[in-house]
């Protein structure tokens, strides 16, 4: 059996001007990920004992956070205002 040579696509250099349906929905599942772990994180970091396990949990749910608002700037930028409705 013969291997088939993986083909990589070049790096878009900037996003497309329109995103289709199946990307939104993608967004909108990042960003729903996102919001459930940071939420997840701080309730968790809040009935931990420990303070260096609370702290740990606190900054993982930082980072999940930030990701949240990057995602949401990135759409931000983008003229499909539907996305970004729904999680401002």
């Amino acid at each position: 059996m013969q291997q088939q040579p993986i083909q990589q696509q070049a790096a878009m250099p900037q996003p497309p001007q329109m995103i289709s349906s199946k990307d939104a929905m993608y967004f909108t599942d990042m960003m729903s990920w996102n919001l459930l772990a940071m939420k997840k994180a701080h309730f968790f970091a809040s009935q931990c004992q420990d303070p260096e396990v609370a702290a740990a949990i606190e900054r993982a749910g930082q980072m999940h956070q930030r990701h949240y608002e990057q995602i949401l700037q990135h759409l931000k930028q983008q003229p499909n205002p539907s996305i970004t409705s729904s999680f401002q």
